[in-house]
């Protein structure tokens, strides 16, 4: 490996300067998750996917913000949470990152002798076997970066392709609708935001890191834009919505549902 990251060499003000770049993630990536077996990383289970999203409540909401949830509030956030899980439980399975990153992700020192072998991948100490989708939803909205939908979709439709050849979309109809499998990536990153605001404002009130509590607003920015969507999650960002006294997103959607 070389001592540069994928961060280091990311164009922030061109997007596309970045796409060929973001295609070798991708090769890394599927050569990863296609290396999958059941029975090596430990799963990313129900008990695991509800503490995560309880870091939101517990430590943004509660400790950060101050808010004590009335009844009304704990029902909205308890039905969204269920949602949630519900959906990314149905997902297929394959080795999970839980970081996958530009941050986590080094170029080499001297070209490699295939696409896969340009990255080099970091921090995978907390991989488990769980959701397809949540690599490519970390990948693409970023814990430290951000990019408009279009280059988002663009990227993440290249992914499917190649997943789909690879044998990854047999579920329902992932393998022939990439708005069906938008949908559950969106599901998917939903999950992880709000996990991670969670441990943001953890890091910064119990472990006095406040540095990540400035970008905080990029992954409520990231819960909101996919919250309004979907009507299941109409609640859930009336609440965050009232939380930070902003008004509802706005993007593409690919059927609101």
């Amino acid at each position: 490996l070389g001592h540069q990251t994928m961060l280091d060499g990311i164009d922030t003000a061109n997007a596309q300067a970045n796409h060929a770049r973001y295609m070798q993630a991708l090769d890394a990536l599927l050569a990863w998750q296609l290396a999958s077996r059941p029975g090596v990383l430990p799963a990313y289970d129900e008990a695991l996917l509800r503490r995560e999203v309880q870091l939101f409540p517990d430590w943004y909401l509660h400790k950060h913000k101050g808010l004590t949830l009335d009844h009304t509030q704990s029902l909205t956030l308890s039905k969204a949470f269920d949602a949630i899980v519900a959906h990314n439980l149905a997902s297929p399975q394959v080795y999970v990152h839980r970081d996958f990153m530009p941050r986590n992700l080094m170029l080499p020192a001297q070209p490699g002798s295939t696409a896969a072998q340009q990255l080099g991948v970091l921090d995978f100490q907390d991989a488990v076997h769980g959701p397809v989708t949540y690599d490519i939803a970390s990948l693409m909205r970023d814990a430290f970066l951000s990019w408009e939908e279009d280059f988002v979709i663009d990227v993440t439709v290249r992914y499917w392709e190649k997943a789909r050849a690879a044998g990854l979309m047999d579920f329902e109809d992932w393998h022939s609708d990439f708005g069906a499998f938008y949908r559950g990536v969106e599901w998917m990153g939903l999950q992880r935001h709000l996990k991670v605001a969670g441990i943001f404002a953890r890091l910064t009130l119990r472990d006095g890191k406040p540095k990540y509590l400035a970008d905080t607003p990029r992954f409520i920015a990231y819960i909101r834009h996919t919250a309004h969507r979907y009507r299941a999650l109409g609640p859930l960002l009336k609440l965050i919505d009232e939380v930070e006294g902003l008004q509802a997103a706005s993007g593409y959607a690919f059927g609101r549902v």
